[in-house]
């Protein structure tokens, strides 16, 4: 038969007076309680962490038992594991495991993690060459034989959140297709919170796209009877959550920083969209995408008036600096269309990448 005992001892002791030492108490009242160990607690210092694509960054976290100032115990090992949270919360993505002198870092990791290790209480995280699809929450868990605690950071990049949609025009991107679009144009697909903050520095947009959490969604921040109606209150208006294979939307790509160089190649001529590519190659780069001009755009500042072509097809020209027949009431990438490739002439924007 199994029992759990919990015992607390009272002892009482009655003392007769003793003829040499009458002074001593008649009455003695001693206690000892069992007490539990030490609970480990893990900690991260700062819940957001900003970075940007190519850069290198630190994910804190420590961990401590409650009742002392040690890291463990010494009884068993310290485990530590990293794991990056999905944008729905409902898997988590192994990145790094620690124990011991053992190390694994797993998928696109692999050569980039490492633990900190600045003291024996420190399970922080270096990530070096960030790239786009390291965005999101990481889970820091530590783990000493039957004890464990866990800490979230949120990583986020520095960037610029776009909406897309391909040549065939509006709403013809299943998720997936959405997915792959993004990923074509340099950048990836955006998540909720990256939209929500493209919205309040004034991201506005009528047609709905997918996110990365299978939703659809679209930012709204000059409400207008096309776009919800004139007496709805700006924000990030919701669709909700629709079918990735048959449903089809536009979709909202998110781009940070890059390693090389974007501009607009000086040509004495106009060219096609096939006399386009060639040029820049012939340059020593390549035609750029779409994610390259609203990087340039948005994080360099980037400004020309020259129409241009783009590696999807498409024709645009980045103006910050709004000014009479150059986009006058806005800073923005503007959109001219898909023009013929075969027949209508323009420049050409380039990228060459760094090595």
């Amino acid at each position: 038969m199994t029992s759990l005992l919990f015992l607390v001892l009272i002892s009482v002791c009655w003392a007769e007076p003793h003829p040499d030492n009458s002074s001593l108490e008649h009455e003695r009242i001693i206690h000892i309680q069992e007490e539990n160990g030490p609970r480990l607690l893990v900690v991260a210092e700062q819940a957001k962490i900003f970075s940007q694509r190519g850069g290198n960054v630190t994910l804190p976290c420590k961990f401590y038992h409650e009742h002392t100032s040690t890291a463990g115990s010494g009884t068993h090992k310290i485990r530590v594991k990293w794991t990056k949270l999905t944008s729905d919360y409902l898997k988590e993505v192994d990145v790094f495991v620690a124990m011991g002198h053992h190390r694994k870092s797993y998928g696109k990791y692999q050569g980039r993690v490492f633990l900190r290790e600045s003291s024996e209480n420190d399970a922080s995280l270096i990530i070096t060459n960030i790239m786009l699809e390291d965005y999101g929450r990481y889970k820091c868990e530590v783990i000493e034989g039957l004890e464990d605690d866990t800490a979230v950071v949120a990583l986020n990049l520095e960037g610029v959140v776009f909406p897309y949609s391909p040549r065939l025009g509006r709403y013809n991107l299943n998720f997936h297709e959405a997915q792959q679009a993004c990923l074509d144009q340099d950048s990836i697909i955006a998540s909720f919170d990256q939209l929500y903050e493209a919205w309040r520095s004034g991201l506005d947009w009528c047609n709905a796209g997918w996110l990365s959490d299978g939703s659809v969604q679209y930012p709204i921040t000059k409400p207008r009877e096309p776009c919800g109606g004139k007496n709805t209150v700006p924000g990030v208006r919701n669709y909700g959550f629709w079918d990735k294979e048959k449903s089809r939307y536009d979709v909202f790509c998110f781009t940070s920083n890059f390693n090389g160089r974007f501009y607009y190649l000086i040509h004495p001529t106009k060219l096609t969209y096939d006399e386009a590519v060639q040029a820049c190659l012939k340059d020593g780069a390549q035609i750029a995408k779409v994610g390259q001009i609203f990087a340039a755009w948005k994080l360099l500042g980037y400004d020309r008036c020259d129409a241009g072509w783009l590696a999807d097809g498409s024709v645009r020209y980045p103006i910050s600096r709004p000014r009479k027949r150059c986009s006058p009431n806005e800073a923005a990438v503007r959109f001219v269309g898909f023009p013929d490739k075969k027949h209508k002439l323009y420049g050409v924007y380039c990228f060459r990448a760094y090595n």
